[in-house]
């Protein structure tokens, strides 16, 4: 694209945009565009923030680091670079471990796994396609490893990430710099990620 679809907010005379940006600031180092997109319709920007809140909110044993790492799975089913970067950066962030992170497309086999881990994955994959793949045989894998109110979380990431998906590939989201950073240091060499769309 030649330019994003809508340009992110900007208004330092903006309080609520000021806060917002102060508080992804202090969680995720910076504050995303897509936000300050969504900011143009104030109502769409909290409801976002507050589903992601609820969705990311550490439960137990579907951990924040795993969380991000569904994110990640799921984000490069759809294709959305913006997404994958800040998945993956935000996975490092939440204590994901190096071997993880450097075998993430390795989960099926790779030691640094737990079996449930990978069955969350391949669920995270498949609940993603268009059409979706999830059939009775990967439902009943979940339901050997997780709970009912943990396959509630994980597929809440998945969901929640298809919006963010859908909205960053469509709105062509200008990917912030340390993103990039994370693209490039943890995904470009064996996944082949780069900024694609995202680059002005």
């Amino acid at each position: 694209m030649e330019r994003p679809l809508v340009n992110p907010k900007t208004d330092e005379n903006d309080k609520e945009l000021q806060d917002l940006i102060t508080f992804y600031n202090e969680t995720l180092g910076f504050c995303p565009n897509s936000v300050k997109t969504m900011h143009h319709r104030p109502r769409i920007a909290y409801a976002f923030i507050e589903m992601n809140k609820a969705v990311m909110e550490n439960k137990g044993r579907v951990t924040s680091a795993l969380k991000r790492l569904i994110g990640y799975i799921s984000s490069h089913a759809a294709g959305c670079r913006y997404c994958q970067a800040h998945t993956i950066r935000a996975a490092e962030r939440y204590g994901a471990e190096q071997e993880q992170l450097e075998n993430i497309w390795s989960y099926r086999t790779h030691q640094a796994f737990s079996e449930a881990e990978r069955v969350a994955l391949d669920f995270s994959l498949a609940a993603s396609q268009i059409p979706n793949a999830v059939d009775d045989s990967l439902a009943q894998r979940m339901r050997e490893h997780w709970n009912e109110g943990e396959i509630v979380e994980i597929l809440g990431v998945v969901a929640l990430f298809g919006y963010l998906n859908r909205w960053n590939d469509s709105m062509g989201t200008e990917m912030e710099g340390p993103a990039v950073q994370s693209g490039e240091e943890l995904l470009a060499e064996k996944d082949g990620w780069n900024v694609g769309k995202h680059a002005y």
